[in-house]
């Protein structure tokens, strides 16, 4: 038996209930200051603390917007220089006689990080690059710019030269031997 049916059963006068003594009404707690020392109780019904207007991070947006921009560079400019493309036309810049004539052996990026201008879209069928490279003996601008007409077609070479400090360029693709042309 329940310990209401028993008050029944003997008849306990039931005292009237107010509302107040079930649920009594909490003031509000304003929400502690700063240096206020450490919170030792969370209630659910205390003031919530005051919304600052302060706007210090728009100070930092600049430097974040820059060094975001200056990673995505980065990153673009490594995936350009570890690609076939580059791959290739070193390569083909190393075993050129006359690359050789003109840089000396031992060809390779002029810089340590080096940087690839230029359009390097092989899907559309347009790669139009330049970076520097050095040898024993100088260092200069290779340049080297191919089109694909068409979807089914290959890369077409337009230009491969060497433009050296002095401002002397030098065509390196010869009608006769094209070291980019697959054999058909």
């Amino acid at each position: 038996m329940t310990l209401q049916a028993a008050q029944r059963r003997i008849r306990v006068p039931r005292l009237p209930v107010s509302r107040s003594r079930l649920a009594p009404r909490r003031s509000l707690i304003p929400a502690p200051r700063a240096n206020s020392g450490p919170l030792m109780e969370r209630r659910a019904d205390r003031e919530l603390p005051s919304v600052g207007t302060d706007r210090k991070w728009m100070r930092t947006l600049p430097i974040f917007a820059v060094a975001v921009g200056a990673a995505m560079l980065g990153i673009f400019n490594y995936q350009k220089s570890s690609s076939s493309v580059v791959s290739s036309t070193l390569y083909a810049l190393r075993t050129s006689p006359r690359a050789r004539d003109i840089l000396g052996d031992e060809i390779y990026f002029a810089q340590q990080i080096p940087w690839i201008s230029g359009e390097m879209n092989q899907l559309h069928g347009r790669i139009n690059i330049s970076f520097w490279v050095k040898g024993t003996k100088a260092q200069g601008k290779m340049r080297f710019r191919s089109i694909r007409p068409d979807r089914m077609s290959y890369f077409r070479t337009e230009e491969w030269s060497l433009e050296t400090e002095d401002g002397t360029v030098v065509q390196l693709l010869d009608q006769g031997s094209d070291p980019f042309r697959q054999s058909e």
